[in-house]
């Protein structure tokens, strides 16, 4: 190891003074939870905006904290603020779904978004608009459910990843979301705002501990970018298989450039989450 690697990690405080968590679910919940715990213990002004349009109910206790119904933004806010209230962090709750009609609102210039959803289309919508921002890190993660895919696979539940997207200066300097991932690039499902009330019914079920994972990776991409140490633009995981390792992403990417290859059963980059349903 050189000496390098053993300094230790700083956070830079303006990394930290806005951050946008959009989805706040399975996964987005906890993120909002140790991300609120860490800015709450960061000695500078933070705000944490709380982003989803959907509503906890009975039946998500068996994944999900929270300590009424209601708005999950809300709820969520309601629930962390005893614990932030006496530090310089502030909590913002907006309850809506992220659209075209409210994103230049809701995610701008130096924002650090954290995006905690289940369907490709949102992921493609806020990343369609980071790339359209000079200043923006964007962290996209999910998880499998439990059940077929699209295609008709079978999935565990048990895979997921973590992308980052980052512009600096107008530039991408990490791969879109969308640029490995034809999923992404082109969605098969729509947005939980356009949804109807059938659709919006299809639910695959997750793994507990697959949300926590993905939530961790998120968090550790959150902090080592803070740092100035994220050294990979995508994670993989895998809870069955033990495994977890960061992809080589070649950007720019040249033309007729075919995506990289993993270690082991699943051959291409996958963006988990592969239900078309309500945000996380």
């Amino acid at each position: 190891m050189s000496h390098a690697a053993r300094q230790p990690l700083v956070p830079d405080a303006g990394a930290l003074a806005s951050t946008k968590l959009v989805g706040l679910g399975g996964v987005g919940g906890i993120v909002a939870r140790y991300g609120a715990a860490f800015l709450a213990a960061a000695d500078v002004s933070t705000r944490l905006v709380l982003i989803d349009g959907d509503e906890f109910e009975p039946r998500n206790a068996e994944r999900m904290l929270f300590s009424a119904c209601g708005n999950k933004a809300a709820v969520i806010r309601d629930d962390l603020l005893p614990f932030v209230e006496e530090s310089s962090l502030t909590l913002v709750a907006v309850e809506e779904f992220v659209c075209n009609d409210n994103l230049d609102r809701l995610v701008g210039e130096g924002d650090l978004v954290l995006l905690a959803v289940d369907n490709h289309a949102t992921r493609k919508l806020v990343a369609d608009h980071c790339r359209r921002l000079d200043e923006v890190c964007l962290i996209s993660g999910g998880n499998d459910g439990v059940g077929e895919d699209a295609s008709g696979r079978l999935q565990r539940g048990t895979y997921g990843n973590v992308q980052i997207q980052i512009r600096r200066d107008g530039q991408d300097v990490t791969p879109p979301l969308f640029a490995y991932h034809p999923e992404i690039a082109s969605p098969a499902d729509v947005p939980p705002s356009e949804e109807s009330c059938t659709e919006a019914l299809v639910r695959v079920p997750q793994i507990l501990f697959a949300n926590l994972l993905t939530a961790s990776a998120m968090l550790n991409a959150f902090y080592l970018h803070a740092c100035g140490a994220l050294p990979y633009p995508e994670l993989c995981f895998d809870v069955a298989e033990g495994r977890m390792q960061p992809l080589d992403l070649p950007w720019p990417r040249r033309q007729g450039q075919r995506g990289p290859r993993t270690q082991g059963p699943r051959r291409q980059p996958r963006s988990g989450a592969q239900k078309a349903s309500s945000l996380g």
